[in-house]
């Protein structure tokens, strides 16, 4: 008999007595070894006596036996303190956990020496791989340190080409936006980018415009390049551009913002020229940040970057053991999230301010 404080919790051995199952088939269900077959009665007794009892798998003994603890490490640069963002972490957290996991995450700030440090540690303790995050879709410098594991990089690109990623679908999400307006019946249709579209660092402004101008081929518009602006993707740009653009002779009935913030910049100059959303010039941004889009007002139709299925997916190459030299970029659809600011066209803005 065992002196009171020995133990330091309950054992394997008290989960199969109290399962009525064998020491072997608690480790297995508990360990969820491949190759094994048990009822889901069985496996649910199992699983509800581990509950019940509060046992706790020996996270030790699992690096010596299987060579890996039971933790995905996440390393983002500013992922964990953006407003929108951090919901790719609660993606890949989510589907980590149904796998057994713990998600190790550090946010580095940008901090290149804490990033190294961190993938040090997270090495050390033998996570089964890493996910290597970005705030925003860009071309990134992956660390040589992520060759060792499975790694994916998330929100952006390994500019090397070595790891696979998991990336929004730019063009894609632009052509969605320019449709919209399209099928409203828009056809002087204005685009106020985040960036300089042949800057291959960011691949948002890109792959947005391209799918702006894919949208007006495809309804046989040409486009106009007084139409087309380069911006910062803050609101102080938006603002600037709405104006400039409707100073024109022949002002758009709609814009498409590539981002929300830009859209709420619209916003602002359209009503500073006392002039409505959606009645007199219809807008569709891009992001759905939530702390943003849904309060404006009209709220604004918008693209959503879709974080949570982009940070599960992550973590499932991980899982599938994605290695080094498999650098094809995943791109995931930007569902379009319908609210007010977009209507049919009325007659020139400028007629209706006369």
């Amino acid at each position: 008999m065992s002196r009171p404080g020995n133990r330091t919790g309950p054992t394997m051995h008290d989960v199969a007595a109290a399962a009525g199952v064998s020491q072997a088939t608690v480790s297995l269900v508990l360990n969820d070894a491949s190759g094994t077959r048990f009822s889901e009665e069985t496996r649910h007794r199992v699983q509800e006596a581990a509950r019940q009892l509060g046992y706790r798998t020996n996270a030790h003994a699992k690096v010596l036996r299987d060579g890996v603890a039971g933790m995905i490490g996440f390393v983002g640069d500013f992922v964990a303190t953006a407003p929108f963002a951090g919901k790719i972490i609660e993606g890949a957290q989510a589907r980590a956990w149904e796998a057994g996991l713990l998600l190790l995450t550090v946010n580095t700030g940008g901090d290149k020496e804490l990033e190294k440090s961190s993938l040090d540690m997270m090495l050390s303790y033998k996570v089964a791989g890493v996910v290597y995050a970005g705030m925003y879709h860009r071309q990134l410098e992956v660390p040589e340190a992520l060759g060792e594991v499975p790694a994916v990089v998330l929100n952006s690109r390994d500019r090397s080409g070595r790891l696979p990623g998991i990336a929004p679908d730019e063009e894609l999400g632009g052509y969605t936006a320019t449709r919209r307006l399209l099928g409203a019946g828009h056809r002087r249709i204005a685009m106020i980018n985040i960036g300089r579209p042949d800057d291959v660092a960011l691949p948002a402004a890109a792959g947005r415009r391209a799918g702006y101008l894919r949208a007006l081929a495809g309804a046989g518009i040409d486009a106009d390049p007084r139409l087309q602006c380069d911006g910062g993707g803050e609101v102080p740009d938006g603002r600037a551009e709405m104006l400039r653009l409707m100073a024109l002779d022949e002002p758009p009935t709609a814009v498409f913002c590539a981002n929300d913030r830009t859209a709420w910049g619209a916003y602002q100059a359209l009503e500073s020229l006392g002039l409505r959303v959606p009645q007199d010039v219809s807008v569709i941004g891009f992001d759905n940040q939530e702390t943003l889009a849904p309060n404006l007002r009209p709220g604004l139709t918008t693209l959503e970057l879709p974080f949570v299925e982009m940070g599960r997916r992550a973590v499932e190459l991980v899982l599938a053991g994605a290695r080094s030299g498999a650098g094809r970029t995943e791109l995931l659809a930007c569902p379009l999230i319908e609210r007010q600011s977009v209507a049919p066209p009325h007659p020139s803005p400028r007629s209706r301010r006369a």
